[in-house]
């Protein structure tokens, strides 16, 4: 997925359904200094997650696993887009309320 969204600027299309429609930028450069907090949410979840972006209004990191799930992390917690990306940044830019991600 890194190879089709390096550097792309995403800006939502209007207001959001649920929450404030995300501005993203589609870069995992964003994430590089983020290695232990991405480990460590791959740990938890069983697999191995990478850095895709970041919202840039909330500076929240947005990451994949091996499996193509999206999250993004932020101060206030861990969160799951989505299944697949499409899915992801649908939601993000359409202002979707994310899944909370708990332990348990």
């Amino acid at each position: 997925a890194g190879a089709e969204v390096d550097g792309l600027p995403l800006p939502p299309p209007g207001p959001g359904g649920q929450i404030a429609p995300a501005t993203l930028h589609l870069d995992p450069l964003h994430g590089l200094h983020m290695a232990r907090t991405l480990g460590d949410l791959g740990r938890a979840l069983g697999t191995q997650t990478c850095p895709l972006g970041t919202e840039t209004d909330s500076q929240a990191l947005i990451a994949i696993d091996t499996e193509g799930r999206v999250y993004a992390l932020d101060h206030t917690g861990d969160w799951y887009l989505g299944p697949d990306i499409d899915t992801a940044l649908a939601a993000l830019v359409a202002g979707t309320q994310p899944t909370r991600l708990t332990t348990g």
